[in-house]
């Protein structure tokens, strides 16, 4: 390859082409073609907040994911040194980073996938409903650009709380019309995964052969373990279910308060986002009987949103699961959850129509 095919492919390779001007240089090349051949067949994923806590590993994880063939990595801020540092990895995925309100629409133009970790992060003393006021807005102004460049993607959010910004998220796209409730999804995999390992360390089974519904919403008594349908099957005493049932309810106030001023759970977050991430891929690769949890349009419920048991397909969420047989102390606690939850949500709703 003579050097100025390599200079041309480096190129863009870190700088996302500018659609109306795809020439590089004397060469002949443009930057899609030059390196989208390089590029297996696969779904298109954007990640808006692509530089923050959750943003770079979910962005590294992602670039692994063999059902990745585009990675677009947008921010306002670093998105070029991510960029620059995860397409370095010797995986198939082309990555693109975008800097800023003027390059959003270009990142998510054609997108399969987008996944919203954007927003600041909680403190230790933090709620995540201390977290609203800023990243309500963030979440509105992303889906508003969703709705224009992108409406018929799955969309994944995962910025708190997320029990107000998917309703948010969803009002956004109302307003657009392009909502489609099979399509837009709370990321609430993380209080699934937390309560699959809990579980496994009080019953001394390996996580991985464990899993525990988690149903509500996703944040404090809004988070509902269903211990009395773990598979596999398995006896707990009342303490130990009062003990598991408090930990994940506040594994991300656990965490906080571990890093002390220093973050949140932004690594088993983004591990937790990409499960969830490959679960709508492999879903919407086809694949069979792809059934995790999710906080999405319901009818489970009298609420508007509700996380339960979703199957997913092509269309992205193809089946709603109802809760099961629930013992007492669960209908206690999804009383509990609703009347939070609808709070929650009323005032997402409340903020999207302002």
């Amino acid at each position: 390859m003579d050097p100025n095919q390599r200079i041309a492919r480096i190129s863009a390779h870190l700088n996302p082409p500018n659609l109306d001007n795809q020439m590089v240089d004397g060469s002949g090349l443009n930057r899609v073609a030059c390196r989208a051949k390089g590029g297996s067949p696969g779904f298109k994923v954007a990640i808006l907040g692509a530089a923050g806590g959750i943003g770079q590993p979910l962005a590294m994880l992602m670039k692994m994911n063999p059902l990745v063939s585009v990675l677009h990595l947008y921010d306002v801020a670093n998105a070029p040194g991510v960029t620059a540092d995860i397409s370095h990895m010797d995986t198939s995925a082309v990555v693109r980073g975008f800097l800023g309100q003027p390059q959003l629409e270009e990142a998510l133009t054609g997108m399969d996938l987008v996944i919203i970790p954007a927003g600041v992060p909680r403190k230790p003393g933090m709620t995540r409903d201390d977290l609203f006021n800023i990243n309500a807005g963030i979440v509105r102004t992303l889906s508003e650009a969703i709705a224009k460049c992108c409406p018929k993607a799955v969309v994944n959010i995962i910025s708190n709380p997320v029990n107000s910004t998917v309703p948010i998220a969803a009002e956004v796209f109302k307003k657009a019309g392009t909502f489609d409730p099979k399509k837009l999804m709370g990321v609430t995999m993380l209080d699934v995964v937390r309560a699959n390992t809990f579980v496994a360390e009080v019953m001394s089974l390996d996580p991985r052969e464990v899993d525990v519904p988690v149903v509500g919403g996703h944040a404090g008594v809004t988070i509902l373990p269903l211990l009395s349908q773990v598979k596999p099957p398995c006896s707990f005493t009342q303490k130990e279910i009062e003990y598991l049932t408090d930990r994940i309810q506040n594994g991300g106030t656990e965490v906080v308060e571990a890093k002390a001023g220093a973050g949140s759970a932004t690594l088993s977050m983004a591990y937790a986002a990409v499960e969830f991430a490959d679960a709508c891929l492999r879903g919407l690769r086809g694949d069979a009987n792809i059934v995790e949890c999710a906080y999405v349009a319901s009818h489970v419920t009298e609420l508007p949103f509700f996380a339960s048991k979703v199957r997913l397909g092509r269309c992205g969420i193809d089946e709603v699961y109802g809760l099961g047989p629930l013992n007492e102390y669960e209908r206690m606690g999804l009383e509990k959850a609703k009347k939070e939850l609808s709070g929650s949500i009323e005032k997402g709703v409340t903020f999207a129509k302002k």
